[in-house]
């Protein structure tokens, strides 16, 4: 089958290794056998016009040495194997490379050092294997970056204040279980392209930035964007890579292969932040998962949280957060997963809406002031949100009576005004009535005037 340019085998119960035959097919470009039980190791022989390789989930072995060789390789997914060693320099002077999915494997060594050349790079994935490096030195070898997955790996160094210039592409960024330091810089959140961010368990100190609403990929409902399409080169067929990444979804670890542009989340949790969560997060109306859980974050629960509307996770469990649970939580109808337990927060809890779903107690023990259902603490009057709609307030009361008197007068001196303007009979009998009235009175002061000099003249004689 010497003219054999793809192979799709993926999903199948395949078992055994890849045949030597394999490399025969010295037109192949595209090889994909994922989702099998293979094992040993990648032929020598295999051809080196292939831009496609897909041998991801099975059990394949040996180094990276082999790779070294396909020159046109625009996709590399070796990812769930049982691939070893350190990753060669060669990997990166692969100039069409543009997908390298490595995860899941026992890969060592310092990746920094190993970088040449990594400029046609736009999706890397090293996660779960013993790499170490610097994060900082990493960012600034890969500038095409939109997918960047390094999670559970020995990476250290600080987030580098610069990196909105040095990979503005950026749209997901996975460095969680890791060594990173150091605090978030606030261009961070200068990626406008950015929708998925995972810094946890990491050793990041100080508090979180303000500046969320220059991260306008989740700031309104993310519409399907445009998925990594690789032209392969050979008749009309174009490969599509939407990559996979491991999300923590609502506690547990999920595997995403599909649907990546529709993830909007930050997940900060497990390190050393401190201060308060920033009221301008809430501008944030993409967001769907938002795990700040296990830091130091004290202050309150921003007011207008409820303007997440499409907020499926929220986690802020484990911090020193005080005051009351705000109103407007309740407004979050697509709320499935919520934990605030382990905090100083007080009150009733809000019960409207998806909220009344919510019925496990557990996600708001350890709150001692807090009482309302799930719990079983029955809230006094004095907590109750209601007594602030019964509650007098004499200035106000004030205010609207001198609002009605006016208002009044006003209304009636129009009302006549316009009564007299508008009628003509009215308006002769008015002004014929003022004219009486008036003649009247100048008659009677008159009169008086006269009785008063007559009464003088008199007293003068």
């Amino acid at each position: 089958m010497p003219l054999l340019y793809f192979i799709d085998l993926s999903d199948n119960h395949l078992t055994g290794t890849i045949p030597l035959g394999i490399g025969n097919i010295t037109l192949l470009q595209s090889l994909d056998i994922s989702t099998n039980h293979l094992v040993g190791e990648l032929p020598a022989s295999i051809s080196t016009a292939l831009t496609n390789l897909i041998l991801s989930d099975n059990n394949i072995t040996g180094t990276m040495a082999t790779f070294c060789q396909l020159n046109r390789l625009q996709i590399l997914d070796l990812s769930y194997n049982q691939l070893f060693g350190e990753l060669p320099s060669c990997i990166w002077t692969l100039k069409y490379l543009q997908v390298l999915d490595l995860s899941s494997n026992t890969l060592v060594g310092e990746v920094t050092t190993m970088i040449n050349s990594t400029s046609s790079l736009i999706s890397l994935h090293l996660s779960n294997n013993n790499f170490t490096g610097s994060f900082s030195t990493m960012l600034k070898n890969f500038k095409n970056l939109t997918i960047l997955d390094l999670g559970n790996n020995k990476i250290s160094g600080i987030i580098p204040p610069g990196i909105q210039e040095s990979n503005p592409l950026l749209r997901i960024l996975q460095v969680r279980s890791n060594m990173l330091h150091g605090s978030i810089p606030w261009q961070l959140l200068q990626l406008s392209y950015l929708h998925l961010l995972d810094l946890a368990e990491n050793n990041l100190t100080g508090s979180v930035p303000n500046n969320f609403a220059n991260m306008s990929s989740m700031c309104q409902p993310i519409m399907r964007q445009e998925e990594t399409y690789i032209d392969i080169g050979f008749s009309e067929t174009i490969y599509s890579f939407d990559g996979k990444v491991d999300i923590v979804w609502k506690g547990r670890d999920y595997l995403f292969q599909s649907g990546l542009d529709f993830m909007t989340a930050i997940d900060l949790s497990s390190n050393s932040l401190s201060g308060e969560i920033p009221t301008e997060l809430t501008n944030l109306r993409g967001l769907r998962s938002l795990n700040m859980s296990r830091n130091y974050l004290s202050g309150g629960i921003p007011e207008h949280i409820g303007n997440l509307t499409l907020l499926e996770c929220l986690d802020l469990s484990w911090n020193k957060l005080e005051g009351p649970i705000p109103l407007s939580m309740s407004s979050l109808l697509s709320l499935t997963s919520l934990d605030l337990s382990s905090n100083n927060l007080s009150g009733e809890i809000p019960t409207g809406y998806q909220l009344r779903t919510l019925d496990n107690a557990s996600i708001y023990s350890g709150n001692p002031g807090l009482c309302g259902f799930p719990l079983n603490t029955t809230c006094s009057i004095s907590t109750s949100p209601m007594v602030g709609i019964i509650t007098h307030h004499p200035e106000y009361e004030t205010f609207w009576l001198y609002y009605s008197v006016t208002a009044g007068v006003v209304f009636g001196f129009w009302l006549w005004f316009g009564v007299l303007f508008l009628c003509k009979s009215w308006r002769f009998a008015f002004f014929n009535c003022i004219d009486v009235t008036q003649y009247g009175i100048v008659k009677k002061i008159k009169q008086r005037a006269e009785d008063s000099s007559s009464y003088l003249m008199h007293d003068l004689l």
